[in-house]
Order: C-alpha cells, then structure tokens, then sequence
C-alpha cells in the first residue's frame, strides 16, 4: 500500500545508485481468476527482467474504478464502508485495505499450500512487504527484524515483531531469554513505541477512498464524533493486535495434527493471491493483498492515494514499482487529495514509476540488493530446522544476523521457540511431499532423510507424538529392505552422517573465504557482536554488485548414509522403527490398564521338549488354533489389549510400525540363514511371527499382501526348522544365538506385548531338542504357509511363491519319510533272527508311506517329475525294507524265500518303474535317471539271488524257480548300464560280471542234476559257456576284483572237466583239456592283482610304522585267497596230470615235434608244481609267485599248441 509516512523524510540515496533504470511492458495478458496458475507477464529491458505467474488468486473479476469527483471529502465514510459486498468476493475487506498486518507465520501458510516448490524451485518464500523491506534497507533508516529459515534451497521469511514479542514476553514469560538478549546487546533502553494519530489517520483515509473508489456513488456518511473515531480506532488497533498474535510456543495445533492442511493458529494462508515472481535469476513465491483494478481502457491498474503536499520520495517509489512488478500491473493510478479532499487523477506507466520526479531509483541498483540479500542469507543460514534473526537497528547501518535456535537452547527449555512447531511440520510437509512421488529418484532420499532428523530433531516427544512416530516411519521406509543393496555412485554427496545441509569443513571454508573479501566477521568487530552468526558492516554494501555473490552451491541432496550390509540396514530400520513406537506408546492413556513389563528386563525365550507340549498331538491342536484364528481375520475380528481406537492415528501408525519391523526380522532372519548361523535365524524369524500376531491383533482388515508376507515368514521359519534339524551337532551354539536379546528388540517386543501376547506362532518358533519334532515343526510351517494361500486368490497372483511352498512341503515329507524309514530299519536290525515284525516297524512303514505318497502328490501338482521321481525312488526304498523285514522270519537252514518278499520287491519295482516313467527319457535328469536305474536293477538282482539261495522249493518247482531267477537277473542286467563312463561304471561292471557268474552256476548246476532231455541239455551248455565267458570279461575290466576273476575262471574249469567226463575220444578230452589249461593260463592276471596288493601289504609298514599292517589292505580277503590257490593247485595239477597221460597214449600212435614240446612243457610244468605244493614253509606270496611263473612258462609252452582259445 503507500509508504509509511513516517518514512517520509527518511530516504538516503544509496552509494552508486546513480544509473537511471527503465522497464518496458512487454505483455499485459494477467487474467486473474481465482485459479491455482494463472498467466505470466514478462518485465524486463536493458538492466532487469522480471516474470510472475499467478498461482492462486481469491480476488473476485476485476472492476473498473470510479473516478471520485474533484473536493470529494474523503474523511466522511461512503455508505458501504466496512460492509461486505458481492463485488468484493470471498477476500472480504482484504482486498480494499483494510487489511491486518503480516502474520509472524505467513510464509508457512504458503509453503503449505505450495509444497511442491518448497525446498526445491523456489529461493524465497515471503509476504510481498517483506521482500520490499529488505530490497528497502540501503534507502531506509527504518529498522528491519525478519525470521529466516532454511528448508533445503528454500529460505523462509517472515516479520518478527519485536515490540509485539516483547508485550507477550511480559504477559507469559515465553521469550525473556530473547527480550534479556536484545536489551544486553542490541537496545538496552527498549520500550514500546506507540503509533502516532497521524498513523491511523491516514489508515483510516485510505480505506474509505478505496470504498468509495469501488462503490462510485459518492454517498457520505455524516462524519462520526471524535468519541466515535476514538472507538474506531481503538478497536482497529484491538483487531490489529489480535491479528498478528503468536501461538503459545508448546501448543500443536490439533489440525495440524489430523490434518495435514493446517488452518488455524497464524498457519493459513491469508493473502488474496500468490505469486510465483522470478526477478533476474531469484526466483520468490510472494503473497500479495494488494487491490488490483480493471476494465475498459485500464485492463489492471493499481489506485493509490496521496497526499499533494508531500512528495512522492524514493522509498514510496520501490514500494510502487515493486508492487506492480510482484502483482504483474502495468499502470498506477495516483489520487492526489489536500486534507482528505480529492485533487486530481494521474496515470503512470510501471516503467516510469523509477524516473518520477523525486522518486527516481536505479532498478539494476535494486536487483544488485536482491542478489546480494539473498546470497547473504543463503551462505549463512546453513542449518535446516534453525530459525534465524535478520535484524537492524533504526537508523543503523550494520545488519546482524543471529542464529535464535543456538540461543535459544543455551536457556532451560530449547521448545521456547514458537517458529520450532511450524519450522518442523514444514520440514515434514516437503518430506511427505518428497516421499510420495512415485519417480522420486533415490538420489532425493538423503535430502529426504536430512528433513525427517531436523523435524524430530526440533519437536518434544511427549508433546508431538504424532509428528515423531510419522516421521520415524518414513526414515524406515527410506530404507528399501527388500531390494538388493546398490553401491552409491562415485558422485554422491559427501559426510555419511551429516544430519545438516552442509558439512562443518564446508562452513569453515566458506567463512574464511568471506573474511577475506570484507564481506562479514565478528573479528575485528566489538565485543559484543560475538553472538552473531555474520554481519552486513554497512548497508551500503549491498549495492555493489555481486558484493556478496555466494560460493555456497546448493546440494541437490544430501548424503544418504552406506550400509554395508544387510543387517547394518535392518538394524538402521529397526530403531526407527522403535522410535516411532515408542512416541505411539506414550500417546496411549491407559498406561494403568496395561500388564507390568520393564523393557530393559530381558523377555525369557524358552525352549521345551516335545514331550511336554503334547507331541505331533499337540502341534495339531496349535495348527488347528492357528487356522481358526487366520479364518476369523479374514471377519475383521481383532483388537488390541492397549485399548487403542481402530482408526486412530496410533492405531494407523502402529499397525504401519510393527509391519514394518516384521519385515526387517525376516530379511535379518533371511540373512542369518544365509550365514547358516540357524539359531540366530530361528531368533529374528520368531520376532518378525510375533510382530506379525500383534498386526493380527490389531488389524480389522487383513489386506492380501500381508498374508502374503506371513506365508513368506512361515515359509522361511519352515527352512531353519530343518537346517537346525540336520545341523543337530551344533545344537549348544544354536540355542546360544537363539536366546541372545539386543535392548533394542526387547524394547519392541515389550510394545508388542501392549496389544497381544505374541503367542499365535509360539508353535512354529521354538528350538527343540527333538529331531522328530523339528521335522514336524518344519512341515506343519510349509503347510500353515500353504493354506494361507488358499485363504484368498494369493495362489494365482503370486504363483512362484505357491510353487517353493509345494516345493517345500514335498521335500520336508521326503525327509520326514526318510526319517521314519530308517527308524523301522534300525528296529529291524535290532531284532532277534526269527522274531516276527514288530507293530512298531508297521506303524513306522505306515507314516513313512504317507509322508511319501502326500510329497509325490506335491510334487505332481506342480509338476515337478524330477523329485517326484525321487519321492517315487524312496517309496520303492521303504518296500525293500519291509521285503528284508520278513526275511529273518524263518530259521536260517530252513529259509525260504518268503510270498511276502516277493510281494513287498513286486512293489518296490512297481514304485521305481514309475519314477522312470515320471522322468520319461535319461535326458531329462541323468543323475536321477541313472539313480533310479541302479535302485531298479539292485531290486531285480536282490530278488533273483534271494530265490536262487533260499529257493521256494515248497512251494515252486525247480524249473519254475530257475525260471524266475533268470528273468530276474536278465532285467536287473537291463538296467544295468556298464557302457557309459559315470561313476558308477566299475559298480555297473561288477554287478553285471555278478549276474553272468550267477546265471552260468545255475546252468552249470541244471547241467549237473538234469537228466533226460538232450536239447535242453546243449542249450544250458552253450548258455552256461556264454555266461562264464562274459563273466570273465566284465571281471577282467576290474582291478579291485581278482577273487572274482579266479572263482570264475576256475568254475569255467570245472565246467570243462564235466563236460571231458561226459567224452569218449580221447581226441575231445585232449581238446577239452587244452582249453581247460588255457583258462588256467588266463588266471594270471588275477594272480598278478593279487601278488600287487600282498607286495604293497608288506611294503607299507616299513613305510609308516605306525599304520597297522591289518588295515592295509582290506579289499583282499586272506583266506579266501590261500582256499582258492588251493583249489588252482589241485586243479592245474590234475589237468597236467591227464594232459600228459592222454599225451603220451596219443605219442605212441603218432609223433609230432609239436606235441614232443607240449608234453615236455606239462611234464616240467607239473614237476615243479608238486615240488611247490609240497613245501609246507611257503608264505603265500611265495605260493603266488611260483604260480604266475608256472603260468607263464605254460603260456609259452602252449603258444604253438594246437589247443582251441578260450576267451
């Protein structure tokens, strides 16, 4: 409005402000509707640019003025003064100013509303009459007294009415720390200034010609009484004083606490519009009352009223131009009156308004002042949360800024502060703001982080729970836990755990280098200015260009802090977390109503044998439990023991708290598992199960995600619960981390036990002793995370989810299979021979076969062949135990083999059938493909070897049984894969040499005892001949079976001197015999085997003494070799014997130099053989020796015998 005519005489033209400045109009397009945008209207010239966008405008459409008619008396009332009026809108009065004076907290109003330029776009946000004084202070001798607080770039300023604080400060005692402050160092004779008759006068002048301007009717009111005026005008300073009153410094206003658009306690945003005004390069979000005029040949004019016997001087021009420069104007309209009588009209143009006469101003001069203000402000006001006091003296030239938070925390109670309440729900406004951007970037969250600490910072626990609680779980969420860890870039920001916009080591150069320039310092000022944080030491200053131009750059954000780890964040969470409920806490009343519990007094976490819960029996009932109270949640029946209000704040805040902690337990616990540290895993799943009841106690709608999360935490629970069961030897250091409580997570559980007993997962969370138990606790997890699945449509919305719980289960019902199969199994070898099967060996088979045939089924479901392949493998497991259960049933003379071993092994070949039928090709699994294989071959082989030794002849004919068996064996040779080159290769080669060995005695043995049927006789010869030929090859590929090789070998010559008993020519037995002696020949290999492994059983204790000679070699059984060479004596002694008698019966008849050789050879052969066996003093490696030496010699004797080759 006009300049304060006190100012009248007051203006100093500033040094330097010489330079004429003009402005040309380049637009008039404002249209100012009541609109959040509004249009733009660009200013500039040669020296200034100047753009401002409405962004909000009460006003109502603009009307044009009436122009009053010459010696209108302005000091009697028109008839509509003070009354409302349509034309006028919803601003009321405001508009024709009569409006009260700035609000010490008008520039959070805005930022309020305008939270997006907070912190972010905007240099300044301010009341336009503030931005005016200050760009004011070179020119005037007034004194200046501003708030200044820093909200990331933003700085916020307001007027701080220093005799208005000082008249509370007597009343309540709030501010005497400040008003001792001000009287000690700045005035030391304050006292209130009362404003003069002139004041109000000229107050009251102005209103009424700004009524009668919009009214145009002219109609006066009879001129009141001075009793009257006297009324008026103290009722106008009463509503004055009322409007720029300070809430209490403690008090929160409760809208602000519910809602975040807060309205009351000096918080609204009051002005008829907001501006966005970018002057050069500041850009200002200004609040403006100004009345703005229009229509006709005057699009937007403002009127202003002045008196013609004083001259318009510099400080009313600034305030004009700035005016319609802020309010995007382009002319004024100027009344001039004498003693309240109206004179005449004059219409200026904006860019004229610095060259009017008396009144002209240099605009550059005034953007050097803006630039250097702000750049003054912004390199000194550093710290966010701070609230900071521009103040000078009346007719002073030094501007002094103080930092009120720092003094203000040197008295007794740092909350003295009122600007602490609105600073800290504005820091937390941008935060939220910041926060709830979908495409912030990551980058934003140290900036985010930084507003959240100085908030909590600034607030009192007890007094602003709300605010706190809010803010601490916002921290949390900055904290992303499910997400991999991204290593900051090489270009963050700078000092990890700064809490404040810049680093000390910053400040510290910055400050020095200002020192340099003369720009500010208390070194070589007085004393007493060491309170200030920086000094302008003349107003002159300001008006050199780029004076204090600041080497500050403002960060985009600040420093996030670097967790290195997983649990380093969790734990980061966590204490938020705790903060956040401890602030819900305190807010509760009921304290009295509540169970005793002191958080520092460690909550026991005991542990119990199954025994005492009841057994599997017990777990049942608890998993029933469990179910019906997840089915009841899905009702909404639920409430916590704290007696909180479903729909409050804390019972919002708290379920967001506590769901937030369940999420950091099981990322902690996820992690634990993933160091295999299982007690400590078992640890922070059950806290995250406990936090997750006490949600379930207080939720009244269980949203779907979250019962996806519980299914995630049981799923989990169900892991450690079997690694703990299969790490059992390490059970003394699971139970140590398992019962290790850091403060901190008692302190949360004693908030969680407020509203529940956290006792709806004690089931799945305690550490047994047990291995029974812990695989029960296992499954019954995978199992309560599979029907919470069901509950809703989670199953088909998280499908990967669904498949590793079916996973799971099926694999925790192999183990628990497993489990139960190798208990019947120890039970049966703990059986006296002969003793029937056990009940207890049944019962055993009996939960063993279901845990299989429920983990097929799981597994199928998915369709999962591999491990249902497996599951099918271990089934057929389970009925060879059974099939060996019955074996001992009979004495061992007497043994047959039993219906019910043949049924049980007909089973087990059924079950792994089907596993190789799951798996459809080798292709698909080798690994398990060649598992089920062998399982299904050894079946076959078991089977036929337990017929051929304890043959059913009781019940089956011999040739029934001989049947059988080679049906048997030839499948289990099937499924005997000797050729690829897999580990298993020498086992498939052995058991196949085995099979061949087996089939030939049976053949060799029918050919014994059969009589009769000449056919069937050729054929069990050619049959048995095949067999012991391929016996021998597969036994020959082998280097660990020369036992073997020689039993086999030496049946092949007893088979060939069986079949030379049956011949008549002494031709056929001399062929046979040859060929017999040839086989004998081909035994040297195993011969040689065996001599390796005696030499190096005598070699090696003299290596290493102390290896006992026993353990050397266990592959060779002593005995069985000194019985076999035994019998290859006897046998190469009794062939020598008959070849050279059959030999030399042939030589009379015939003589051939050939056989001459040969049956010298033998005849020597044999010499030494009966000269070998006849001394008894020979070791057996010297037994073993002279026989391969005989071998060879019979070797090379025989090369050129016309003997057939034996294989």
């Amino acid at each position: 409005m006009m300049g304060d005519p006190k100012e009248a005489g007051a203006e100093a033209s500033p040094s330097g402000a010489a330079a004429r400045g003009g402005l040309s109009l380049l637009s008039q397009t404002e249209s100012e509707e009541p609109s959040a945008q509004g249009s733009a209207l660009f200013l500039g010239g040669n020296e200034v640019k100047s753009r401002a966008v409405v962004k909000y405008s009460s006003a109502p459409p603009r009307t044009a003025f009436a122009r009053l008619e010459e010696k209108t008396d302005l000091k009697l009332p028109p008839a509509n003064w003070l009354r409302e009026s349509a034309k006028l809108g919803p601003a009321g009065t405001t508009i024709l100013g009569n409006s009260k004076k700035s609000k010490p907290f008008s520039s959070f109003g805005m930022a309020y509303d305008f939270i997006d330029s907070v912190g972010n776009d905007v240099d300044v946000v301010s009341d336009s009459e503030n931005i005016k004084k200050l760009l004011k202070i070179p020119y005037s001798k007034s004194h200046v007294s501003m708030a200044v607080h820093r909200i990331g770039r933003t700085l916020l300023l307001d007027e701080l009415d220093i005799q208005e604080l000082f008249m509370r400060s007597s009343q309540t005692g709030d501010w005497t720390w400040l008003k001792e402050f001000y009287q000690r160092l700045i005035d030391q004779k304050w006292q209130r200034k009362k404003k003069s008759k002139e004041h109000w006068y000229q107050k009251a002048i102005l209103s009424k010609f700004l009524y009668y301007s919009i009214n145009g009717d002219g109609a006066a009111q009879p001129v009141p009484s001075p009793a009257e005026q006297q009324e008026s005008a103290s009722s106008d300073q009463t509503h004055e004083s009322e409007g720029a009153s300070w809430p209490a410094p403690f008090e929160m206003p409760s809208s602000v606490s519910e809602d975040p658009s807060a309205s009351s306690q000096g918080l609204k945003n009051d002005f008829v519009r907001n501006i966005l005004w970018t002057f050069e390069d500041i850009h200002m979000l200004v609040g403006s009352n100004m009345p703005i005029f229009g229509g006709g040949r005057y699009p937007a004019v403002s009127l202003r009223l002045r008196d013609n016997n004083k001259p318009i001087n510099v400080l009313t021009g600034i305030d004009y131009w700035l005016d319609n420069l802020i309010c995007n104007v382009p002319e004024l309209v100027m009344c001039f009156h004498v003693n309240g009588i109206v004179q005449k009209y004059e219409m200026i143009k904006t860019e004229e308004i610095p060259n009017l006469e008396n009144s002209n101003f240099s605009t550059k001069v005034i953007k050097d002042i803006a630039q250097n203000i702000l750049s003054f402000l912004k390199s000194n006001c550093t710290k966010e949360g701070h609230t900071y006091w521009l103040f000078k003296a009346s007719s002073s030239d030094i501007v002094k800024l103080y930092d009120l938070t720092t003094l203000c925390e040197e008295t007794e109670d740092k909350y003295q502060n009122p600007f602490t309440m609105p600073v800290a729900i504005l820091l937390y406004k941008v935060a939220c703001n910041m926060m709830m951007k979908k495409n912030q970037n990551k980058k934003h969250y140290g900036t985010i982080r930084t507003l959240l600490l100085n908030c909590v910072k600034l607030l009192d626990k007890s007094r602003h729970p709300q605010i706190i609680a809010s803010a601490n779980y916002m921290l949390s969420e900055l904290f992303q836990l499910d997400e991999p860890k991204k290593e900051e870039s090489s270009d963050s920001p700078l000092n990890e755990n700064s809490d404040e916009s810049y680093s000390e080591e910053e400040e510290e150069e910055e400050m020095a280098d200002s020192d340099e320039n003369g720009s500010y310092g208390t070194s070589s000022d007085p004393a007493d200015d060491n309170k200030a944080v920086a000094i302008i030491k003349s107003v002159g200053e300001l008006s050199v260009p780029e004076k204090y131009k600041s080497i500050h750059q403002i960060r985009p954000s600040c420093a996030f802090p670097v967790c290195h780890d997983t649990e380093e964040r969790c734990r980061l969470v966590l204490s938020y977390v705790l903060e956040g409920l401890k602030s819900v806490d305190s807010s509760i009343k009921k304290e009295s109503d509540l169970p005793a519990a002191d958080p520092s007094t460690p909550i026991p976490l005991k542990y119990e044998d199954e025994s005492t819960r009841g057994g599997p029996e017990g777990l049942e009932k608890q998993m029933a439990l469990f179910l019906d109270k997840m089915g009841s949640l899905q009702k909404g029946n639920c409430s916590g023991q704290s007696g909180m209000t479903p729909g409050s704040w804390q019972h919002k805040m708290k379920l967001q708290l506590i769901l937030k902690s369940s999420k950091a337990y099981y990322i902690l616990s996820d992690a634990a598992m993933s160091l295999q540290k299982y007690g400590r895993a078992l640890r922070y799943i059950k806290l995250a199960l406990q936090s997750h009841d006490t949600y379930c106690c207080l939720c009244t709608n269980m949203l779907s995600e979250v019962l996806l999360f519980l299914s995630q935490y049981l799923t989990l629970c169900g892991d450690i619960q079997l690694m703990l069961a299969q790490n059992a030897n390490n059970r003394a250091a699971h139970l140590e981390e398992f019962n290790y409580q850091t403060k901190e997570d008692q302190e949360i559980l004693h908030s969680l036990h407020r509203e529940s007993s956290c006792q709806g997962f004690a089931w799945a969370t305690d550490l047994s002793t047990d291995l029974e138990s812990q695989l029960s606790v296992s499954c019954k997890c995978y199992e309560a995370a599979n029907e919470i699945l069901q509950f809703s449509d989670l199953k088909s919305q998280n499908p990967e989810h669904y498949v590793q719980v079916l996973k799971r289960m099926g694999n925790i019902r192999n183990e628990i299979g497993v489990f139960y199969m190798n208990q019947a199994a120890a039970l049966q070898g703990e059986r006296v021979v002969s003793k029937s099967v056990s009940a207890a060996e049944q019962q055993l088979w009996k939960k063993s076969f279901s845990c299989f045939e429920k983990g097929i089924h799981n597994f199928e479901s998915i369709d999962d062949a591999t491990n249902a392949a497996l599951l099918l493998c271990n089934t057929g497991r389970l009925m060879r135990v059974c099939a060996q259960a019955h074996c001992g049933a009979e004495d061992e003379f007497k043994r047959e083999f039993s219906p019910e071993e043949g049924l049980y092994y007909s089973k087990a070949v059924d079950y792994y059938l089907k596993a190789l039928r799951s798996l459809g090709t080798r292709d698909m699994h080798p690994v398990v493909w060649d598992s089920v294989n062998w399982e299904l071959s050894t079946t076959y082989f078991t089977m036929a070897t337990l017929q051929q030794d304890y043959a059913p002849l009781s019940r089956k004919a011999q040739e029934q049984i001989e049947k059988e068996v080679s049906e048997a064996m030839m499948k289990s040779l099937k499924h005997c894969d000797v050729d690829s080159a897999t580990a298993r290769q020498p086992l498939c080669q052995y058991r196949a040499a085995t099979i061949h060995h087996r089939l030939a005695s049976m053949y060799h043995s029918c050919l014994r005892n059969q009589v009769g049927d000449e056919h069937l006789r050729k054929q069990h010869r050619v049959l048995a001949d095949l067999h012991y030929s391929k016996a021998a090859k597969l036994f020959q590929l082998l280097k660990d079976a020369p036992c073997e090789l020689l039993r086999v070998q030496l049946e092949r010559v007893a088979f060939a001197e069986f079949q030379m008993s049956s011949q008549n020519s002494n031709v056929g037995k001399l062929k046979t015999l040859s060929g017999a002696l040839d086989i004998m020949v081909r035994t040297e290999h195993a011969f040689q085997l065996i001599r390796k492994e005696l030499v190096e059983e005598c070699d090696q204790p003299k290596n290493d003494e102390a290896t006992p000679a026993a353990d050397s070699s266990p592959n060779l059984n002593r005995e069985e070799v000194i019985k076999l060479l035994s019998i290859f004596e006897s046998r190469l002694s009794f062939l020598l014997l008959q070849s050279i008698k059959l030999m030399s019966s042939s030589k009379r008849k015939m003589s051939n130099t050939e056989d001459d050789a040969a049956l010298q050879t033998n005849k020597q052969i044999y010499s030494q053989l009966l000269r070998a066996t006849a001394n008894r003093n020979s070791t057996l490696l010297e037994r073993i020796e002279v026989v391969i030496c005989l071998l060879e010699q019979l070797a090379s004797g025989s090369s050129g015998s016309s003997g057939s080759a034996v294989p």
